[in-house]
């Protein structure tokens, strides 16, 4: 905000100055009178000096700022008031304790003016760092990366991606975008690179409404698709209304769901080729004959800049003026690989997420799962090496789980380690037939029921997957194939006896003949 002086307070000073020269000549004024015994100038020049010290006393005194200073009452303009306002939400943000500040045995978090943060690591879910990591936010242009991920799942990089006259009547004069024409084809590649680094609007709204296409509807559907896929991936806080983030009071998400999309996001290859280079340009188009260039935008993956951040290696910005500034951004060290996402942050966003991942980096370490006793019900880890994120002093034996069965007939499933209710780690799992029958019912299992009475009986609730068959019939049937199985045994045996027996008298008349 540009700094505005008040140079009326200016005059303050001066005022008094012409009212201590006006003492000064009134006070001679009346020693003159009293010299030449003028007693009615005496009384006049007298009421004078007095009201010009009157005056002088009366009057400020003041000094000149460029800012507006706090207790100057109803003297400040309305713009100054605001700034006031604004700067005190802007430190009560900072001042803001991280939650896993308070866990005990948890190192320290810095501070940052972020309204919501978080650090989560992008292979195990553990949570690192959080701060009102649930709480709903506009996301502005971070939402382009749910966008580049429906797409990267449901297109290929050489599909065409048309302009609709609708994706260019979106755009407004201050909307970021390329230029695009109702028309206009561009590659899925091109439209993904100009969607994260130009945070083109108009074609990430082409992006939806191509890939929409593609799934058998339009628009909506794609919409549709991104409030779906959000939700399997565990987001549980968020809604999407539009596929670029202009600002809509029903479009919001939460710290937390978008480090969980961008982690699947960063399992893309094609994704983490994108975030490895930082210009990119569109050749001519079937309408425009002048290339389109265009630089990553994101501060920290550019070298020799005073943001840049050596491990860092992908994200996305984004600003409204309700959302403020959201920032997502990737870390890989070459031990941990990280994410970390800022929301409605007003100070500088980026030495907020080099602080979190630097706080991240220096207090985690991994411990392998293999190395440590499974807990009950686990038979095996589907990765060798799964592992959980502590801090040094928190030991494996202190950690909580909690197991999802995903899939009974499989048994598969995930468990999720944690300290003190806070997340450490996640990773795949088979599970034991016994875990997985006590938990659903479900047994892989053939049993044979009945009644003490030799009756069959219905399966029990749960028994649903058992085969039931009575007592008496089970044990007739039996029978039956084991004298089923001698017969075929018998008469194997019979026939390889007379074939045998033919086999002797051929090779005795053949002797006969011999001897004649």
């Amino acid at each position: 905000m540009e700094s505005r002086i008040n140079h009326f307070p200016v005059l303050f000073p001066c005022l008094n100055l012409v009212c201590i020269m006006q003492i000064v000549y009134n006070c001679k004024g009346v020693y003159v009178i009293c010299r030449r015994n003028e007693m009615g100038k005496f009384i006049k020049r007298l009421i004078a000096a007095a009201l010009t010290l009157i005056m002088t006393l009366l009057l400020p005194a003041v000094s000149v700022n460029a800012e507006p200073q706090q207790g100057t009452g109803n003297t400040a303009s309305a713009g100054e008031t605001e700034l006031s306002d604004f700067e005190k939400q802007r430190k009560a943000s900072y001042d803001t304790v991280p939650e896993t500040n308070s866990i005990d045995g948890w190192p320290e978090g810095p501070k940052v003016y972020g309204n919501s943060a978080i650090v989560m690591d992008m292979d195990s879910g553990a949570i690192l760092y959080g701060k009102k990591i649930d709480e709903q936010h506009y996301p502005a242009s971070i939402t382009k990366l749910l966008t580049v991920l429906l797409a990267l799942e449901n297109s290929g990089l050489d599909d065409e991606v048309v302009m609709s006259q609708e994706s260019i009547d979106i755009l407004r004069s201050d909307y970021a975008s390329i230029g695009m024409r109702s028309g206009e084809i561009i590659s899925m590649k091109d439209a993904l690179y100009a969607t994260l680094f130009a945070s083109a609007n108009e074609v990430a709204y082409a992006v939806g409404e191509n890939v929409g296409k593609q799934m058998g509807g339009d628009y909506s559907t794609f919409i549709q698709a991104m409030n779906d896929r959000s939700a399997e991936l565990g987001c549980t806080g968020s809604h999407w209304t539009n596929a670029n983030g202009i600002h809509d009071e029903a479009h919001y998400t939460t710290a937390h769901d978008m480090a969980l999309i961008t982690s699947e996001l960063y399992r893309h290859e094609e994704f983490r080729e994108i975030e490895e280079s930082l210009s990119y340009t569109i050749g001519p188009t079937n309408m425009v004959n002048e290339q389109r260039v265009f630089q990553q935008h994101h501060k920290m993956l550019w070298p020799d800049n005073q943001n840049y951040y050596e491990y860092c290696t992908g994200g996305k910005t984004g600003y409204t003026d309700a959302s403020r500034t959201t920032l997502v951004t990737t870390a890989d060290n070459g031990t941990l690989g990280l994410v970390a996402v800022v929301l409605q942050d007003d100070g500088d966003v980026y030495a907020d997420t080099r602080a979190m991942f630097d706080y991240a980096f220096a207090n985690f370490s991994k411990v392998m799962l293999d190395g440590e006793e499974k807990p009950e019900g686990i038979r095996s880890y589907v990765e060798n090496d799964a592992y959980v994120l502590l801090p040094q002093g928190v030991t494996y034996d202190s950690l909580e789980e909690e197991i999802t069965v995903q899939d009974e007939k499989e048994a598969s499933g995930r468990v999720t380690f944690y300290y003190q209710g806070q997340n450490v780690g996640s990773a795949d799992v088979t599970l034991t037939p016994e875990y997985i029958e006590e938990t659903t019912g479900y047994s892989t299992k053939l049993r044979i029921t009945g009644g003490e009475d030799g009756s069959s009986r219905p399966a029990a609730e749960g028994e649903d997957e058992k085969i039931s068959v009575p007592v008496p019939q089970a044990a007739a049937a039996g029978a039956l194939i084991l004298v089923a199985a001698g017969l075929i045994v018998y008469g194997i045996a019979g026939r390889c006896a007379a074939a045998r027996r033919k086999h002797r008298r051929i090779k005795d008349r053949r002797k006969y003949k011999h001897k004649g």
